[in-house]
């Protein structure tokens, strides 16, 4: 087997023959960024490198002026002799695996993926390599998801209970990725209060050409009997904030990957958990891992440690790859169990 075209520096995902970053954790001169969580999109970048849709994120969340290049899905460059493509993740809108090529040889980063189409974001396109860094955040058998749309019934379902009891719901969702997953489909079903970093990530995508109803915000509701048995879509960081309280009454419910764990919901003090994510579970990672044919295989993030010795026993030269950090997006039930290292 040729030598890795990859490395896992303090710095974080290196390409030496590129002399460029992958999502990377310090200031660098040229970074890669496979979407716009704040775990993988920093600032301080001299120039990024990114899709159109993750581009616009960027541009919103970090700042205006960043010197970023789009790229698009499946079109290509040469960084220094190498061939270097994105494609889709499945995660978010924008999100993409990076593909890197040299004579024949092909290294993939990931970044986060999911195996579900969840009618916003551009699905998951496995890609043929001899190495392939893959996460591994819901990296245990006991992760495997329903089907979306039985989700979102269950969703309905508590929405339409706490109606009838003039309840409002409030859904905790993270602002970027997994509100706008759910916004649009149940925008069908009722009037939906975005919180104002939904609000704000809900206008991002819209003008980047995602099509995503934007929802209202509370200072749109001008009659105060409209708040009954409202959907409201709210971040993490708004549980137990003077903004949520002014719904009240409501149930809470969260909407996590975490949720499948026993215990978690209560410690959030939520009402119902949805067990929802933006991740592959267990049987989406190994089926993504086989269809891209890769030997080598570098594992992050997550049960990775537990998931690389899993990989070991299949055959494949698989190891660890520890981070030097987590963020925001790795984000929603972690403040009380976990240092919030994990993503949802």
């Amino acid at each position: 087997m040729e030598k890795s075209l990859l490395q896992f520096t303090p710095k974080g995902i290196y390409c030496p023959e590129g002399d460029f970053y992958i999502d990377p954790w310090w200031p660098v001169d040229k970074a890669i960024i496979t979407h716009a969580h704040s775990d993988h999109a920093r600032r301080g970048m001299t120039s990024y490198i990114s899709t159109p849709i993750t581009a616009a994120l960027m541009r919103a969340r970090i700042s205006a002026d960043i010197n970023v290049h789009p790229l698009e899905y499946g079109e290509s460059i040469l960084i220094n002799g190498l061939r270097v493509s994105l494609h889709p993740a499945g995660h978010i809108p924008g999100s993409a695996q990076v593909r890197i090529e040299k004579n024949g040889y092909v290294a993939v980063a990931s970044g986060d993926y999911k195996v579900q189409a969840d009618g916003i974001s551009t699905p998951l396109e496995p890609i043929r390599c001899h190495e392939f860094v893959t996460e591994s955040t819901f990296g245990l058998p006991s992760f495997r998801w329903a089907a979306q749309d039985e989700v979102l019934t269950d969703i309905i379902k508590w929405w339409q209970a706490n109606a009838e009891v003039e309840k409002n719901s409030v859904l905790i969702a993270y602002a970027l990725g997994k509100a706008q997953r759910l916004i649009k489909p149940l925008s069908e079903n009722g009037r939906i209060i975005v919180h104002g970093a939904v609000y704000s990530m809900n206008q991002a995508l819209s003008n980047a050409g995602v099509q995503v109803p934007l929802g209202e915000r509370i200072s749109e509701v001008t009659n105060k009997k409209d708040f009954k048995g409202m959907l409201v879509v709210a971040p993490p960081s708004a549980i137990g904030t003077p903004w949520l309280k002014r719904f009240q009454p409501y149930s809470l419910g969260i909407a996590s990957g975490w949720m499948a764990i026993r215990g978690i919901r209560r410690r959030r003090a939520a009402d119902v958990g949805f067990v929802l994510s933006d991740h592959a579970d267990w049987s989406g990672l190994l089926s993504t891992i086989q269809e891209t044919g890769a030997h080598r295989i570098y594992v992050t993030h997550g049960y990775s440690d537990i998931f690389a010795r899993f990989l070991c026993e299949q055959g494949y030269d698989a190891r660890q790859v520890e981070t030097r950090f987590t963020g925001e997006a790795e984000e929603i039930d972690l403040p009380v169990i976990q240092e919030d290292t994990q993503s949802d």
